[in-house]
């Protein structure tokens, strides 16, 4: 399994080094145009999400031809190695299209189970996370170093992030307020970036509603190799996506289970 994992390391940087190249050109471009896909709502899509993911597929039809993709912009490629890799071009596109650096490539890959490789990549600030196999990394401005989730601490000293203030339906954003009130400190608007510093130690919770898989299973990938816990509201698997709960450790991972079960 090692071979094969740093076989699909090396591919999955190739496939950053690829999104990055298709989209800098595009960041705080001053005339970027883009589609909004909500019916309700604000849910952009640009040319730049488009154009990565095209990128990424190109390198996976070279060098991993009969793995499975699932991509946020162009959908699910059958495949027939039991491989798939799920691919979010820009997550975070909201950010990206204000001109904000805490937008992402997501790039995972694994089987039925689940994701068992993760990459989160930022490239215009030039920052990489990435883990498998029990084993965490990030390389970026002050060079390339091993990560490892928080140690420990009583739920009053957490630091809890979240995308979105609202969070998700009133039940939800009720759940997660009723974790918010017993933290030390709550921060918004941060989306992939904030599961790539659970990863590197920096936070100890990400509680978040209405997730897909490709925004999730990357993030899954990376914290579980540094150590930490990424599941459901209820404890159970989340990689196909929904209401997730991301912790630094087991401890601090209950706690919020605890609060959260009223929610439920």
């Amino acid at each position: 399994m090692s071979i094969l994992i740093s076989d699909l390391t090396e591919v999955a940087h190739a496939m950053a080094d690829a999104a990055g190249e298709a989209i800098l050109p595009y960041f705080r471009a001053r005339d970027l145009d883009d589609e909004n896909k909500a019916s309700d709502g604000y849910d952009p899509v640009t040319i730049a999400d488009r154009a990565a993911e095209q990128a990424m597929r190109a390198v996976l039809a070279d060098r991993r031809p009969d793995d499975a993709i699932l991509g946020e912009e162009f959908g699910a490629h059958s495949g027939s190695s039991g491989l798939t890799w799920v691919l979010d071009p820009i997550d975070g596109t909201r950010g990206f299209v204000s001109g904000t650096p805490t937008w992402g490539v997501l790039i995972a890959v694994g089987d039925a189970t689940g994701p068992f490789l993760g990459m989160i990549d930022q490239p215009y600030i030039r920052e990489r996370f990435w883990g498998a196999d029990g084993r965490a990394q990030m390389r970026g401005p002050l060079g390339e170093h091993a990560l490892a989730t928080r140690a420990s601490r009583p739920l009053t000293d957490a630091v809890l992030f979240t995308t979105f203030p609202e969070v998700g339906t009133e039940a939800e954003r009720a759940g997660f307020e009723a974790v918010a009130r017993g933290v030390k400190l709550v921060r918004y608007g941060m989306d992939c970036y904030a599961y790539a510093l659970l990863a590197a130690g920096q936070i100890d919770l990400v509680i978040e509603a209405g997730l897909n898989s490709y925004d999730i299973q990357a993030p899954i990938g990376l914290i579980e190799a540094a150590g930490g816990i990424v599941t459901d509201w209820s404890g159970q698997p989340v990689h196909e996506g929904g209401r997730v709960v991301a912790a630094a450790n087991a401890n601090i991972h209950r706690a919020a289970l605890d609060i959260l079960a009223g929610h439920l």
